[in-house]
């Protein structure tokens, strides 16, 4: 589940990142905010939550499952934003890309995060 967590994880860190201006934490770039306005239309949010909250999501979730936090949770806030793109962004995307997107994410849904995960060591603390 590690592997599974840290390759999911990597696609949507790496793009959270691309959303930055370069030299920054968290400022989302001019280049983003055009990216939904004109591109990224489709989607059925107001631009400006939608550049935020993609943007956020991208960076917390990752962060958390490379953690095992949080792990369920996280892996189905992806998986809601992987159907987001491929049905309003990018629909000749789902093979292979978002496919694959899709089963990481859903293993860790139905899985958890595995032994190594933060997730594990709270259950163990908590049920012992």
């Amino acid at each position: 589940m590690l592997l599974v967590r840290l390759a999911l994880a990597g696609v949507f860190w790496r793009s959270g990142r691309a959303k930055i201006e370069e030299g920054s934490w968290l400022t989302i770039s001019e280049n983003t905010r055009f990216l939904f306005a004109e591109e990224y239309s489709g989607i059925p949010l107001p631009t400006a939550f939608a550049t935020l909250a993609a943007t956020t999501a991208e960076h917390l979730f990752p962060i958390l499952l490379v953690l095992g936090l949080a792990t369920r949770l996280s892996a189905l806030g992806l998986l809601g934003m992987t159907l987001m793109i491929q049905i309003f962004v990018y629909p000749d995307a789902w093979w292979p890309v978002h496919s694959l997107w899709a089963a990481l994410a859903l293993t860790l849904v139905v899985r958890g995060g595995g032994l190594f995960s933060a997730d594990a060591l709270i259950a163990r603390k908590w049920l012992a």
